[in-house]
């Protein structure tokens, strides 16, 4: 539907179809390269929808390569919700295509893809880098979303906490190595998707306007 209004109405189409939309994107990691000094990491770990994303990585670490800025290909690993994982199956089935999903389903509505425009470069990039794609459950997305959040005071969208969900599943699976230097990429913030942390969230106490009422709910 969208490339059909562009073409009807004559505008551009800005979503992962665009050719230059990763040109854009490899930015995200000469930036995470320049905050490690070019110390590159083990691995990078990104949600996976319409894989642009991982992507545009790729062609940003081999260009970096090329030009012998680095020595070293990070393993790119690729999550993906449950409900919506052509490349996870196809990754899982060691094949280099994957088989569309008519219904993808996932409360993470920005990887709630089930035909990926990047899918193929996303599978080339992640077996070419020696990675790793997996899937995650909603309710250790959400997890990984208020983890984030309590502990770090970052608020991300639930499809960024796929990337921290998928870690955590990585390192319990024996995947990602006890002394491995990982990166997770987030790619968006909690206001680009409110709903499921609005929902999902704690109940609310409410309390009189006294220090002994706040006393009894913080500490029983």
């Amino acid at each position: 539907l969208a490339r059909e209004m562009a073409d009807e109405r004559k505008l551009y189409l800005l979503n992962s179809i665009n050719p230059y939309r990763p040109e854009g994107q490899k930015s995200v990691l000469f930036e995470i390269m320049d905050q490690l000094k070019y110390d590159v990491p083990d691995r990078i770990i990104l949600p996976v929808g319409n894989a642009a994303n991982i992507w545009a990585v790729y062609k940003a670490v081999k260009e970096l390569e090329e030009i012998g800025w680095i020595d070293k290909i990070p393993m790119l690993t690729g999550i993906q919700a449950e409900g919506a994982s052509p490349v996870a199956k196809a990754f899982a089935a060691k094949t280099k295509d994957f088989d569309p999903e008519n219904n993808p389903e996932t409360v993470a509505t920005a990887i709630r893809i089930g035909n990926p425009v990047s899918g193929r470069k996303a599978l080339r990039a992640i077996y070419d880098t020696g990675g790793y794609s997996t899937t995650v459950t909603d309710a250790e997305i959400i997890a990984a979303q208020k983890a984030l959040g309590r502990r770090e005071g970052v608020g991300v969208e639930p499809a960024s906490a796929a990337s921290v969900a998928g870690a955590k599943k990585l390192r319990e699976m024996g995947v990602i190595d006890r002394d491995e230097r990982v990166v997770c990429i987030c790619t968006g913030n909690t206001l680009k998707d409110p709903d499921p942390i609005i929902n999902n969230s704690d109940p609310v106490f409410k309390c009189a306007n006294d220090i002994e009422a706040v006393k009894k709910i913080l500490l029983g």
